[in-house]
């Protein structure tokens, strides 16, 4: 199997194993809270409609109602800043679902609007990224070579410090700013930090939707924005560094082994009548010969030109047939020696060779002389 299908068999493994525990963990640790939040709740309705007399659908429109507002109370969603800043949200693909379109036509354009604004996102980030990731390589090199160091190329391990400590940073300073404008603690404000930039975007906890924030702080709103664009922009570069590593293993796998066939078929040794591969296969077949046999079913390996074979008119179309090594076959070209009579007075012998299965006989008998014979000479195959 190749090493691209076992990467890809091993991360769906992974992937999953990953997907199990995490669910294992956040069940151990959510279930009960949630269970007792749902018991609180639904005292607090009883008592509710007990103390106020009403009826449960006079509660559940109630409901609604509060529900519905909830938008609204953040100001206007849909002035300029508003909308500029869910452009923003629906083209890093963060989506808080803090505000949604309701109309068809806002609905139909979000759909058009994603689908060329997502890549173009991306293509940006990716782009950025890059650029930081060689800012950073000047800088590591300019640090190294101050210091006298040995080695003065930025390898990927100095390139991942880097960026992380610049993830890090980013995040931090981020919080502390969130945790003033929107009074969160700190670790909410980290929380929500590190789920806007990695595009989770819950939206359970929104910037700018408290004291109608996107209309009468347009500093905040600006200072909210270039955090998620630089944000995201030092994402990119982590996974520049990161994810897209492993990513181009599976390329770099198959160049690999176009390039190993490639250099296996130029080892190729070709001979006259025989091809002997790299791995000792023999592909049998006679490119620009005629190949005869006396017999269909044999495994001869002789592919020249005899003379025993002149009279055969039977034409065999080239082809290749594997063979064994040739570290297999030595035994069956031993040669054979055949005590032939003495035609001239004179003791004489002649050789023949001998393949597997066929003897290559000579055109005349034994008891009488050829057309044209010379003593103690071997005959050729």
């Amino acid at each position: 199997m190749k090493k691209q299908n076992v990467r890809t068999i091993s991360l769906i493994v992974c992937t999953f194993t990953y997907l199990l525990v995490g669910a294992a963990v956040f069940d151990a640790l959510e279930s009960e809270t949630e269970k007792k939040r749902w018991d609180a709740l639904q005292a607090v309705e009883r008592m509710v409609i007990k103390r106020y007399n009403i009826t449960e659908e006079d509660f559940k429109v109630m409901e609604t109602v509060v529900l519905k507002s909830e938008p609204h109370k953040a100001g206007q969603q849909w002035k300029f800043t508003g909308a500029f800043y869910y452009a923003t949200t629906v083209l890093t693909t963060i989506g808080y679902g803090h505000s949604t379109p309701t109309t068809i036509g806002g609905k139909l354009f979000t759909m058009c609007y994603a689908i060329v604004g997502i890549p173009l996102g991306l293509v940006m980030f990716q782009s950025i990224g890059e650029r930081v990731n060689r800012l950073s390589s000047f800088v590591i090199r300019t640090v190294k070579t101050s210091l006298h160091c040995q080695h003065t190329t930025a390898s990927e391990v100095d390139l991942i410090c880097v960026v992380t400590t610049l993830s890090s940073l980013t995040i931090a300073g981020g919080a502390a700013a969130f945790s003033k404008f929107e009074g969160w603690s700190y670790f909410d404000s980290v929380y929500y930090c590190f789920i806007t930039l990695t595009t989770i975007g819950f939206g359970d906890m929104v910037a700018l939707q408290k004291d109608n924030a996107l209309n009468r702080k347009p500093e905040y709103v600006m200072f909210a924005l270039i955090f998620i664009l630089f944000g995201l922009a030092i994402v990119a570069a982590s996974l520049n560094l990161l994810v897209l590593r492993f990513v181009t293993m599976n390329t770099e796998d198959e160049r690999r082994d176009e390039a190993q066939a490639m250099q296996a078929l130029q080892v190729a040794v070709r001979l006259e009548g025989d091809v002997i591969t790299a791995n000792g296969s023999i592909l049998s077949g006679n490119v620009g010969h005629d190949i005869a046999s006396t017999d269909t079913n044999s495994a001869s390996i002789c592919s020249c030109h005899c003379a025993c074979f002149s009279g055969s008119n039977k034409r065999y179309e080239h082809r290749f047939k594997v063979r064994r090594s040739p570290s297999r076959i030595r035994h069956l070209l031993q040669p054979t020696v055949l005590p032939m009579k003495d035609f001239l007075g004179e003791p004489s012998t002649f050789t023949l060779y001998q393949t597997s299965t066929t003897l290559l006989q000579p055109p005349f008998q034994t008891n009488e002389l050829p057309p044209v014979y010379q003593p103690h000479q071997r005959a050729s195959v």
